[in-house]
């Protein structure tokens, strides 16, 4: 039987024209990690005569910046990446992202969580002394204490009027309450593949909006991949489990699930992902050592 091509395999799990999308956050320079994903989105785009949109994540409008876009722009053009304008920028988007966190806190799906970082560490290292391990999420974070959920309407009231900080998290119990079965989605990456069940309550109560943020990754960018049409989130496997709260909340606000392919990590000698710390690894540096497109090809393996 004749193997299906990448095109092929696309059109058939896919309904009207695929729209991909590469994401960057402009807080640091574009490294070899970025450039397979941004590669991968081209070539699966192409390959299927779809559209490949550029989104620029500077919702953290301290650590993102002027000069780190114009970078990533000029990073981009020297691989030759063809992306549709206007590029997409969550800072001009804050009122979705908030108008989507309202809908969730009028049916009682979020609720404002006040406890500090410091707060909750020290409550977990507490508990660990007496009890033993405190429940942790897929990246090894511990898990927000729920006792905030139950706060009567007028003690929340007084400790928001009074709160110097706090934010807003998703009721994972009540939210997961309000599906009608089980919660999955299709993946065709390097992981898993095909049906993966999805485990939102591995997370606990994420944050969904914080004070010094218009909104939090998973719910920014659950909205911007409806808001852009997106059919194809092509993306690294260290987003794979995420992917479990960025299902729930489609369901949640009534939005379309795309279909997702979550590739292999471009690692460090360390055996950890690139950060855009190791500078070294900068598309810029290895520009400048004299490297081509073609040579980036060949160092991501594709």
């Amino acid at each position: 039987m004749r193997r299906k091509t990448m095109s092929e395999r696309i059109r058939q799990i896919a309904n009207g024209p695929p729209v991909f999308r590469f994401a960057p956050s402009p807080n640091g320079r574009l490294h070899l990690g970025h450039a397979l994903s941004a590669l991968l989105n081209a070539d699966m785009a192409k390959s299927c005569s779809g559209r490949l949109l550029l989104r620029l994540e500077d919702i953290d409008l301290t650590r993102c910046t002027p000069e780190f876009e114009q970078a990533i722009l000029a990073d981009l053009d020297w691989l030759g990446l063809a992306y549709e304008q206007p590029v997409r920028r969550q800072s001009e988007h804050f009122a979705l992202y908030r108008a989507a966190l309202d809908r969730l806190i009028e049916r009682g799906l979020a609720y404002p969580a006040f406890l500090t970082r410091g707060e909750v560490k020290a409550r977990v290292s507490a508990y660990e002394r007496e009890a033993g391990p405190w429940p942790r999420d897929p990246d090894g974070a511990p898990l927000y204490p729920t006792e905030e959920r139950h706060l009567d309407a007028g003690e929340r009231e007084a400790r928001l009027a009074t709160a110097e900080r706090f934010a807003f998290r998703l009721d994972m119990e009540k939210a997961i309450a309000c599906l009608d079965g089980p919660l999955c989605w299709q993946d065709s990456g390097d992981g898993e593949r095909g049906d993966i069940t999805a485990d939102p309550a591995a997370w606990g109560d994420v944050v969904l909006w914080r004070s010094d943020a218009p909104a939090s990754y998973h719910l920014a960018v659950t909205v911007d991949d409806a808001a852009q049409g997106v059919t194809h989130v092509v993306r690294g496997l260290d987003l794979f489990h995420a992917t479990a709260v960025h299902r729930l909340l489609q369901v949640l606000l009534g939005l379309p699930a795309p279909l997702y392919h979550h590739h292999r990590l471009i690692l460090g000698p360390d055996g950890r992902k690139l950060s855009k710390s190791q500078g070294d690894t900068a598309l810029g540096a290895l520009r400048e050592k004299g490297m081509t497109p073609s040579d980036i090809r060949t160092l991501v393996g594709i």
